[in-house]
């Protein structure tokens, strides 16, 4: 099930690992270690930040994914659940039978 994990880094955190010349080389090991499919860098909340699409066959890999998260950026981390189109597609009878019983 794809995810996506929506990151807030604190700004004086955020300020002290810029600082570090690896930051960039760190965050790509990052995330090719927790298999992120796409990452996109950008203010949250204020806040630097940004989305990455992560694969989960299991609640039990969120731990694995979001501990580095929080250890090396000491940020808010959150799991959305999202659907790709093909996964929209399968999703019509469940649709029409909400609809039907509840539209």
């Amino acid at each position: 099930m794809k995810f996506l994990m929506k990151i807030s880094i604190p700004n004086e955190h955020g300020n002290k690992l810029l600082r570090d010349p690896q930051f960039a080389t760190k965050m790509q090991k990052l995330l090719e270690e927790v298999k992120a499919e796409a990452a996109y860098f950008t203010t949250v909340n204020g806040c630097r930040g940004g989305y990455a699409v992560v694969n989960l066959n299991d609640a039990s890999e969120i731990p694995g994914i979001a501990e580095p998260f929080f250890l090396w950026l000491n940020c808010d981390l959150s799991f959305i659940p999202v659907m790709t189109p093909q996964d929209l597609g399968k999703a019509g009878s469940s649709i029409e039978r909400a609809v039907k019983n509840w539209g």
